[in-house]
C-alpha cells in the first residue's frame, strides 16, 4: 500500500514515524514545497527569531533517520491538485500515486491586500523558515516597530524584538489583547509583562492602512494617527490550508472537514493538524497547536492501517514571551466562571476556567506547577472546588486530592 502525505511539517514528520513505528512495509512519500526537511515552527518565532537556535536543531529529523525509514522525502515541491479517480497527486515533480493519501498542509498567516499597503516591503509576517530569514536582519536595534495584532504570535515577535533593542508598539483592534483565545485576566498579565519590558500596547486600535512608497514608513490608524514604523509585522491570525482539498470536491467546514477517525469525504484520503477540523462535544473543532499536529497525525496513521479509533483530543499550547512562559492545557470556551491565583514573583500566576463547576481550561504564566496539575485534573476528568483553587494558602498539589 502506497501512502502519500502532502505537507511536510509537524503532522506529516509524526504521521510517516507511526507508520513505520506500527509496521508498515509499504511505500511513504512525503511531499513539502519548503527546501527543507520538516521541522519546528514554535521556535521559529522564539529562539530561531532571536539568533539563539541554529538550522540544524530546527529540524525534526536527519537526513539519514528518512534514508534508514526508507520514506521518499520531496522537498521544494508543490502539489497543485488531486486526482480522486486516478488517485494520484499533481506536484511540481510530476504525478505520485497514491492508495492512501493524508493532507498535512497546515495553515497561511493572513496578510493586507496590497490596496492597504500589503504589499510594501518591511512588512512582514511569520509563519515559515523563509519569513524569519527576511525578518531577521531587519530587527535593529532603534528602530521602530509597530506589531499588528495582538495575539501570541504579535506577542511573541514584540518581546523578540524589545529584547534586540527595537522601540515596539503593539496595536490590537479587539478591546484586548489575546481576546479570542484567552481570559481577561490572562490578557491582563501578559499586558503586564510587556509593559514592563516597554512595550506599547494600544487596545481598541484599527489600522487604515500601511503607508509608504516602496516600503514601510509608517502605519496609520482609524483615528487618524500615524505611528512611525521602520517596519511592521502583521500577527492577525492564520487560515487553514484548504484549497489543494477544495479544488478536488471535498468537504470544506472550518479547514478540511474529516469524521471523528481523521478521514474526509473521501474515504482514501485523511487529515490532519492546523488544516483538518474534526466533530468534538457537539461541535466542529480545529485546533492550531503542535499538540494537536502531533496527536491528530499519529491517530491517522492507526485508522489508516485499520486501528477504528476516535480521536479525542487533549489540547495543550505555550508561549514564551521574554523570560517568561505561558502554559495552557484545555480549552476555555463556554466557561462561566474564571478563579484566579496568584503566583511567585512579578510576572506569574493561573487562571482556570470552569463551567457548571467542570474545570476546562488552565493558563499558568511561570507557574509550572499549576499547569501540570490542572493538566491532570482535564485529562482525568476531574474538577477541584473552585474556592479551593482560589485559595493561596492550598498548595495546588492538594488540589489534586
Amino acid at each position: 500500500m502506497q501512502i502519500v502525505i502532502l505537507g511536510a511539517g509537524q503532522a506529516a514528520a509524526s504521521m510517516a514515524a507511526k507508520l513505520r513505528g506500527l509496521g508498515h512495509q509499504g511505500g511513504i512519500t512525503v511531499i513539502g514545497d519548503e527546501p527543507i526537511a520538516p521541522y519546528q515552527r514554535p521556535p521559529l518565532s522564539k529562539a530561531y527569531l532571536l539568533g539563539k537556535m541554529p538550522l540544524d536543531r530546527l529540524t525534526l529529523r536527519g537526513p539519514e533517520w528518512w534514508a534508514e525509514q526508507e520514506i521518499r522525502l520531496l522537498t521544494g515541491t508543490a502539489g497543485f491538485s488531486i486526482d480522486r479517480q486516478a488517485r494520484q497527486v499533481q506536484t511540481s515533480a510530476g504525478a505520485v500515486p497514491y492508495d492512501q493519501l493524508a493532507l498535512t498542509l497546515g495553515a497561511r498567516p493572513r496578510r493586507l491586500p496590497a490596496g492597504m499597503g500589503g504589499d510594501l516591503a518591511g512588512l512582514h509576517a511569520i509563519r515559515n523558515l523563509a519569513d524569519i530569514d527576511r525578518l531577521r536582519p531587519e530587527l535593529q536595534a532603534g528602530r521602530d516597530l509597530v506589531v499588528i495584532g495582538g495575539g501570541y504570535i504579535g506577542l511573541e515577535a514584540a518581546a523578540v524584538a524589545r529584547m534586540l533593542g527595537l522601540r515596539v508598539t503593539l496595536i490590537e483592534s479587539a478591546p484586548r489583547i489575546l481576546a479570542r483565545v484567552a481570559a481577561p485576566e490572562t490578557a491582563a498579565m501578559i499586558r503586564k509583562l510587556h509593559e514592563s519590558h516597554g512595550v506599547t500596547i494600544s487596545e481598541s486600535t484599527a489600522l487604515t492602512r500601511i503607508e509608504g512608497s516602496q516600503r514601510v514608513e509608517g502605519v496609520r490608524l482609524a483615528d487618524g494617527r500615524l505611528l512611525p514604523a521602520d517596519l511592521a509585522i502583521l500577527g492577525i491570525g492564520v487560515d487553514p490550508e484548504t484549497e489543494v482539498a477544495a479544488q478536488a470536491g471535498l468537504q470544506i467546514e472550518n479547514g478540511i472537514a474529516c469524521d471523528s477517525q481523521g478521514r474526509t469525504s473521501d474515504p482514501a484520503i485523511w487529515a490532519a493538524g492546523d488544516c483538518a477540523s474534526f466533530p468534538w462535544q457537539g461541535q466542529r473543532m480545529r485546533l492550531e497547536s503542535v499538540g494537536n499536529a502531533i496527536d491528530m497525525a499519529e491517530l491517522v496513521a492507526e485508522n489508516m492501517l485499520g486501528g477504528g479509533r476516535d480521536y479525542q483530543p487533549k489540547p495543550w499550547f505555550w508561549s514564551d514571551q521574554y523570560d517568561a512562559k505561558l502554559q495552557i492545557a484545555g480549552l476555555g470556551h463556554g466557561h462561566d466562571r474564571i478563579v484566579t491565583r496568584p503566583g511567585d514573583g512579578a510576572h506569574g500566576g493561573s487562571v482556570w476556567y470552569f463551567r457548571e463547576g467542570q474545570l476546562l481550561a488552565v493558563d499558568a504564566l511561570n507557574d509550572a506547577r499549576a499547569y501540570m496539575v490542572g493538566k491532570r485534573l482535564i485529562e482525568a476528568g476531574r474538577s477541584p472546588d473552585p474556592a479551593r483553587v482560589a485559595e493561596a494558602s492550598v498548595p495546588v498539589k492538594d488540589l489534586l486530592a
